[in-house]
């Protein structure tokens, strides 16, 4: 039971966070890069849309594992997902997943160079604090006391 707690909190912060920072295999080098995330828990699926163009198509066909770091550093809330990424031109999901953000770089959901980049996890891990000042409070508390913080919830999870 807690493990499906520990899966659903995960997709919670996912859809909380919305961002997260792409990471992408180039040879031996890793590249990163901030994505808009559609989460689809009932898929076990993190939707992006891409551009045909774009080299984390060409990394993701070569090197398929990825990681995506979403961050909300304000809430102190944090998510590392692994997973396994691949490239689709599914034109029914463009126009699903179709919103203002995608404006910025295309001028509708027709544009015949916007892929699917869709992310199947297989595992995560998150760190769930109860905020900036509360965890400085904790801290210091700690530093006083000399034990050790409870910082709040962190699991690694399989999804």
């Amino acid at each position: 039971m807690a493990e499906q707690d520990d899966a659903t909190r995960v997709w919670e912060l996912i859809d909380r966070i919305g961002f997260c920072m792409l990471t992408t295999r180039n040879g031996d080098d890793l590249r990163a890069r901030p994505m808009s995330a559609y989460s689809a828990q009932l898929e076990n699926a993190v939707y992006f849309l891409t551009d045909l163009g774009s080299h984390k198509d060409d990394e993701v066909a070569r090197w398929p594992n990825v990681c995506l770091a979403f961050a909300d550093t304000k809430a102190q809330k944090y998510v590392s997902v692994s997973g396994t990424a691949e490239v689709q031109n599914d034109r029914g999901k463009i126009r699903e997943l179709w919103a203002t953000p995608a404006k910025a770089w295309w001028d509708n959901p027709d544009d015949p160079s916007i892929r699917i980049l869709k992310v199947t996890p297989s595992s995560a891990e998150y760190w769930d604090s109860p905020g900036t000042i509360i965890s400085y409070i904790k801290m210091a508390t700690a530093a006083v006391t000399n034990s050790k913080p409870d910082m709040g919830d962190n699991a690694e999870v399989r999804l």
